[in-house]
C-alpha cells in the first residue's frame, strides 16, 4: 500500500509538471492515463468516484 501510494504522489508531481512546463503531449498523457490506473487501485477511489458521481449530478440537474 505505501508503494502504491509513493507511486501516486510520484506520477501527481510529474504530471503536475508536465501540464505547467509543455503542455499536453503524448509522453505526458502516458504519464497521466498511469496515474489515472495507480490512483484507481489506492483506498481514496470510492471517494473520488462518489464526487464524480456528485458532480455529474450536479451538472446533470442544470436547466437552461
Amino acid at each position: 500500500m505505501i508503494l502504491s501510494i509513493s507511486g501516486v504522489v510520484l506520477l501527481g508531481i510529474v504530471v503536475f509538471i508536465f501540464f505547467r512546463k509543455d503542455g499536453l503531449k503524448a509522453s505526458h498523457a502516458l504519464v497521466a492515463v498511469l496515474f489515472g490506473f495507480y490512483l484507481a487501485s489506492t483506498a481514496i477511489a470510492p471517494s473520488i468516484k462518489a464526487g464524480g458521481e456528485s458532480l455529474a449530478g450536479l451538472l446533470g440537474g442544470i436547466k437552461f
